[in-house]
Order: C-alpha cells, then structure tokens, then sequence
C-alpha cells in the first residue's frame, strides 16, 4: 500500500471527510474554518454536558414539569442526559479526526453530513440554554457553585489537554504562510494559556481546607423520607429514613374534606394522578383539591404501585422481592402516624402546608399535633402564614424561616432554603452567627461535600442512604498543598511544551536544509548533464 493510501491515512481522511480516496482539491481557507467550528462546537458541548452533570441533583424538578404539562410520568432528563452524552461524544471525536488530519497534513474537508450534524448539535444546546433560562432560571447558580467544588481539578485536567494540544498548534504555527497568521496563532495561543495557568488566582474553593479545620458534618433531613428506597410520603418511605440516620422527616401536609391532615406533595390540578391510583379508583369524580375527598376516601388508593412501575430513580432493582411487596401495598398515611412514629424514634418533623384556608387548616394541623403527644421542640414549624397564632399555641415549636430578611426581622437562628440561594462564603457568615441552616435538596455527593466544607447544619435529602456512608467530603485538600501542585504541574506543562516547540522547530530547519541541498544537487546534476551532452556517446 502506498503511504497516501496507509490504513491510518485512509481511516483519518474517511472518518473527517467521508472520502477514502485522497482530494485533488483543498479549499483551505473553508477547511480551516469549519475546523474552528468543529473546535468551537466541541468546547460548547463539553460546557453543557458539565451543566447537565451538575444540574442532575435536581433531575426530579425537570421531571415534575414534564409530568404537569403532559399528565404523564416519564424521565425527561435522563433522556436530555443521553442525548447530551452522545452529542458530546460525537464532537469530540470529530475533533480527535481533525487534530489527525492535521498531524498527517491531510486536506481537513469536513463532510456535508457532519456540518448538518454539527448544526444540529448547536440548535439542541441553544434550545437546551433558552429552555433553562425561561423554564428553569433557578438552575443557573448551580454553575458557578459547582465550580467552587470542581475547579481545582478541572484546571490540571486543562492544563494536560493544552500539553497535548499545542503540538498540533505549534505545527499550525509553523506551516503558516504569512506573518500575519501566525502572530494570530501566537496570540491566541498565549492568552489562552496565560488564563488556564493563573485561573487558580481566582479559585476560592471552601473545600482547600486542612481536615482538622473541617466543619461537623450536616445532619441528614429525609426527604418526603428516603424517596429512593420507597414510595415518597408513605410509611415505608419514612421507616427506611430512619435506618439512615436522619434527624428529621420533611413532608407535606393537605388536609382531606372531613378535616384530616395528611401527607402529600402534589397540590396542583390532578393532584393525586402522579403517586396514586385516584383515576382508576374515582374515574368520574374530580380530584383537583385535597378536600374533593374524604379520609376514608383517601386511605383506599393505592400509594406505592407508581413507584414500582416508573422507577424514578433507578432504585427499585436494588429492593427485594419483600421490600417490593411492602412498597407496592403502601397507602397515603396521616400527619397523625408519621408524628407517633416520630415521636417513638426522637426525630423532628419539618413539613410545608399545602392549603387554601390558611387559617383554618393551620389550626387543625397545629391541633393534630398537639393531641399527639410529640414534644414541641420536635416540631420544625415552616408555613409562613399565621405563625403568630403558632406562637401562641404552641410555643414549643422551633420556627423556620424560608429567607433571612423575615428570620432577622423576626428574631429567629433557624433557616430552610434552596442550596442555590446562598453563596458557601454567605453559610459560613450565618453559622459563625450561630444560625441553623438546612439546605434543601441536596442529593449528589459532590454538592453535599461543597456544602460540608461550607458549614452547612443540614440538608434535606432524596439520597441519605449514599450521604450516611460519607465520612469526609470529596474534592477536599489543604490549600498549601494545592498552591505547590498547581506550580508544579504548570512549570512542568511549560517545559514540555517548550521542549516539543524546539523540537519541531529544529525538525523543521532540517527537513528546509535537506529539501534546499536536494534541490541544488538536482540543479547541479541537471547542468552537468547540459554540458556534457555534447560529449557523451550516443547509442
């Protein structure tokens, strides 16, 4: 096989531009374009795959939405995920192809399939961009906050790949024609490098802390119970928290038509359909409203079943054949039974009150709890209206607020809010205020270790089963020694980078020498041959 048509030529030219023979025609001027949009789509979906990584702690809030619209449960963000992770993979690889077209000096003609690909690619991040900006605009502070947690590595992780890459920018440089290209490349060059190498002035990550200065680790609040293991808001759910560790329940209270609390999240139009089999029991009463049914009423719908049919987080193939039968016979259970079971385990109870009669509802709740013997101090008290009667009638609860101007306003240390509400330097400020701060929800690993190195008291979450086994955050190193390896492996990037420049520098002089000496001795030889003609023999 000749060496424009060796397997590695022909795979690369193939894979690139979709032609195994090689080009006659190279349009360079096109063919360097496009490679920057194959760069620059590369870059995009790398970003974006890093935001659906990050924003995958609040997977269940996109999932809620789709199910509002279309009354119907399905995992739309792990299909954003898949759609996502090919995409990215895809670009990646493009590039890869393009780096070997340009290591073997191939023409770098992009196929028409992959720029309509490549098209498309951009309208999906575009849509995905505007999507979250309109729809999902709560999501964007997760970024920034993730950063303070991951950007320490990401930077050495840059760091290797511009070690990588600038052996092909260093050729680039080289094989440019005029002046004027090459101090282009240069530039770029340099100031893309100057900001990866000095980011780490600008990284203040809470998490670069010496362990023996590492704050308690936050308590871990059961989120409508252990929502993973068990049908959310059920009994079940609530037991498996406790074998978790929690120091709380958090839940939801409606109350029925005959005036009896219970626990449910859904409040809107169909309230029941997502978690119950209220359209299968009651086809043709209406249940937009937790007092469009009595207790009894609710007590015969079947609360456990959706879980083992939509899986929502991947858990049931975790449960057994037991665990799935318990599940699947569970029920909607009173406020009353989760404050006895409460009570008997010695854990709080935080819960939001979903109601349209604030005043009434809120003195039945507060006289449910009351009859059922709980000590006051258990009773993490959140709903914002008629917290005066509370204090009134029940001054042993422990008031919440849901943003720090009321909680100041009012005199009270206990916060609850978003973990996207406060910045970590914020939550450090409160706790050295001796202020209770619980965020909610807080499901990944590297989100609670962020708000662990942070101070965080508490937070509500999905996942206590994987938060219970942390015995220290991740991503966690003293700042000294980030500071010596941050240098180190930059001096080290730079050496080698001035190491392959000088090498394909002098690679290049000598290849110049060796095709100018050829070039004279063909020179050469053809006059000598001139002038001797006249001289040789003929035959």
């Amino acid at each position: 096989m000749s060496q424009d048509n060796s397997c590695c030529l022909v795979c690369s030219r193939g894979l690139y531009s979709c032609h195994w023979n090689k080009s006659s025609t190279n349009k360079r001027k096109y063919a360097c374009c496009w490679f920057s949009v194959v760069t620059v789509v590369s870059l995009l979906s790398l970003c974006w795959m890093y935001i659906c990584l990050v924003t995958f702690n609040d997977r269940e809030d996109v999932n809620w939405e789709g199910f509002a619209k279309l009354k119907r449960w399905v995992n739309w963000f792990m299909v954003v995920i898949i759609i996502s992770a090919v995409l990215t993979s895809y670009c990646v690889l493009l590039l890869v192809f393009a780096l070997i077209q340009v290591a073997l000096r191939e023409p770098l003609n992009l196929h028409l399939l992959h720029k309509i690909l490549l098209f498309f690619g951009v309208l999906f991040i575009s849509f995905g961009v505007v999507g979250i900006s309109l729809k999902w605009r709560q999501e964007w502070p997760i970024v920034p906050l993730s950063l303070q947690a991951t950007a320490p590595f990401l930077q050495f992780g840059a760091v290797g790949a511009l070690t990588l890459l600038s052996s092909f920018v260093f050729q680039g440089f080289h094989m440019a024609k005029d002046k004027y290209s090459k101090f282009l490349i240069a530039v770029v060059f340099v100031v893309v490098s100057a900001a990866i190498f000095l980011c780490p002035l600008l990284i203040d990550s809470p998490c670069l802390i010496k362990l023996q200065e590492l704050p308690e680790k936050p308590k871990l609040v059961g989120h409508r119970g252990a929502p993973m293991l068990a049908p959310e808001n059920t009994m079940m759910s609530f037991n498996r928290s406790i074998a978790c560790g929690v120091t709380a329940f958090e839940t939801d209270v409606q109350l029925s038509k005959d005036r009896i609390p219970f626990l449910m999240h859904d409040h809107s139009s169909g309230f029941l359909r997502r978690t119950t089999n209220v359209k299968e029991m009651f086809p043709d009463r209406e249940f937009s409203h937790s007092t469009n049914l009595t207790w009894e009423e609710l007590q015969s719908l079947n609360a456990g079943e959706w879980f083992l049919k939509t899986d929502p987080f991947h858990s049931v193939s975790q449960l057994s054949k037991e665990e799935r039968e318990i599940a699947r016979n569970q029920t909607i259970p009173s406020l009353l039974q989760l404050l006895n079971l409460a009570k008997q385990h010695n854990i709080s109870v935080i819960f939001d009150l979903r109601c349209s009669n604030p005043e009434n509802d809120t003195i039945d709740t507060v006289s449910t709890i009351l009859e059922s013997g709980i000590d006051q101090s258990l009773v993490l008290w959140l709903p914002p209206k008629q917290r005066e009667y509370v204090n009134m009638t029940a001054p042993g609860f422990i008031q919440i607020y849901d943003n720090v101007r009321d909680m100041l306003k009012e005199g009270g240390n206990h916060l609850n809010v978003k973990y996207s509400k406060l910045t970590t330097s914020k939550i450090r400020e409160l706790r050295s205020k001796n202020i209770t701060v619980n965020l909610w929800v807080v499901n990944e690993r590297w989100l609670f270790s962020l708000l662990w190195c942070a101070g965080a008291s508490s937070v509500t979450t999905n996942s206590c089963h994987l938060l219970q086994d942390m015995n220290r955050p991740d991503w966690t190193m003293e700042r000294l020694k980030y500071q010596i390896l941050w240098i180190t492996v930059d001096i080290v990037s730079i050496l080698m980078m001035t190491a392959l420049y000088v090498f394909q520098w002098k690679t290049r002089c000598s290849c110049h020498r060796k095709g100018s000496r050829k070039h004279n001795n063909n020179n050469i030889s053809a006059w000598n041959e001139k002038e001797l003609s006249p001289f040789l023999p003929t035959v």
